[in-house]
């Protein structure tokens, strides 16, 4: 018995020695890939920014946990169309990943799932842009399948009308989807490329084949990416990966005039849609803020380059005072109050997107180049708002009211006012 308790005050004592020599080495140490328990702490985003010789500009940044990398095509949007082009922006954004540059849909699609990577792809009538999320190691690695050179091989094209029409019909369905189509028709004249319908399934393959070849081009379009620590190394291996894909010509991004006017489309739906427009500033951010401006004068407001306004929906029995709610909350100049509430919801809306996931910040990398040239981070978009003055609402807002209006209607309108009865309130 006694052998017994020396035995195992010895083992104990072995024991209580492993256990004291474990105790000089971290967990990391024993167990390689645990994460550390004293995390580095976060640090602020380092925006960098160049253009290659082949007119590209590549804007990256370095704090996001994951790399979100998009290519822009500014001139992608179907405000590019021409008029037997209508209907091609949509359906070449559903033929993005498609075969190209000798690799087939599913090698396309295989190579991005095998890094993890959630392809995207996105279109107005503004542009365009194809994108993917992944690890931030696999990010370089894949940029070459953003801008390869389409084949349009037939099951792809046939796909993408497909799909294109679907998305055409559903939105042709939606009421708010078909006011946001007769508001730009009214805006700029329906027969015009910004005033033509987006939601179109009426192109060519010969029309959509044209149209990506002159718009999907490199030069004069924005590659953006997240959470990239090297932005050298970076912009090296954008340029070699994409080296062979097609460079085309500089072109400006399409233009068009305000022209304001009326659209209008009846149906029995059991309410009257409206919504009234201006033409806005210039400025994304003092565009912004006379829409926030415009949202506190109790209005829904809405804002799109270029374009500011109020929308409202009401039963049949009230239709008649829509027109009237409206114009009331857009003549009503804004005090200083006002003002400085607007610009404070404006650039915390602003802010926030940059940290709304690295899709969001990397849209908003892409359009701050595409705005300015540049894009400086969190503190150059705040000061961008907080250099907006009073004054410069006041000139953003009667420089709106002597634009002519732009109105458009949808639903049970009998009871609306018509856009001349509207105007006058204006003038």
């Amino acid at each position: 018995m006694l052998s017994r308790t020396v035995h195992a005050t010895r083992a104990a004592a072995a024991s209580t020695g492993k256990r004291e020599f474990s105790a000089l080495f971290t967990a990391v140490d024993e167990f390689p890939g645990v994460p550390s328990s004293t995390p580095t702490a976060a640090k602020a985003s380092s925006p960098s920014v160049s253009t290659l010789p082949n007119g590209l500009t590549v804007v990256t940044e370095d704090a996001s946990s994951t790399s979100t990398v998009t290519l822009t095509f500014p001139n992608a949007g179907s405000s590019s169309e021409s008029v037997a082009e209508q209907g091609a922006a949509l359906a070449n954004k559903c033929l993005a990943f498609k075969s190209g540059s000798g690799l087939s849909s599913l090698l396309i699609l295989r190579n991005l799932e095998e890094d993890g990577a959630s392809p995207f792809a996105t279109a107005d009538r503004y542009g365009a842009t194809v994108g993917y999320t992944a690890a931030p190691d696999k990010a370089a690695r894949l940029v070459p399948l953003l801008a390869t050179t389409c084949t349009f091989e037939p099951w792809d094209v046939k796909d993408a009308k497909t799909i294109a029409g679907e998305e055409a019909k559903a939105a042709n369905s939606n009421v708010l989807s078909i006011l946001t189509e007769q508001l730009y028709g009214a805006a700029y004249g329906a027969q015009t490329s910004m005033g033509r319908p987006y939601y179109s399934d009426s192109a060519s393959a010969s029309a959509i084949q044209s149209f990506r070849e002159k718009a999907y081009v490199l030069n004069g379009a924005v590659l953006s990416a997240t959470g990239v620590a090297d932005h050298g190394a970076f912009v090296r291996s954008v340029e070699e990966g994409l080296s062979e894909s097609a460079v085309g010509e500089a072109t400006a991004a399409a233009s068009a005039a305000y022209m304001g006017g009326e659209a209008r489309i009846s149906a029995p739906v059991g309410e009257a849609h409206v919504a009234l427009a201006f033409e806005g500033p210039k400025s994304s951010a003092l565009l912004n803020v006379v829409k926030q401006c415009l949202t506190l004068s109790g209005a829904s407001a809405f804002a799109a380059p270029g374009l500011v306004g109020v929308y409202a929906g009401a039963p049949v029995a009230t239709a008649s005072t829509v027109a009237d709610s409206l114009s009331a909350a857009v003549t009503a100049i804004p005090s200083n109050d006002v003002v400085e509430r607007a610009k404070a919801l404006a650039k915390a809306e602003a802010v926030f997107a940059l940290d709304a996931g690295s899709q969001s910040l990397a849209g908003a990398m892409a359009s701050s180049v595409l705005e300015t040239g540049s894009f400086g981070g969190a503190a150059q978009l705040a000061a961008s708002y907080d250099a907006i003055t009073a004054k410069d609402v006041a000139a953003a807002y009667t420089a709106m009211l002597k634009s002519k209006p732009s109105m458009a209607a949808v639903g049970d309108i009998a009871a609306v006012p018509y856009h001349a009865t509207v105007a006058s309130r204006f003038s």
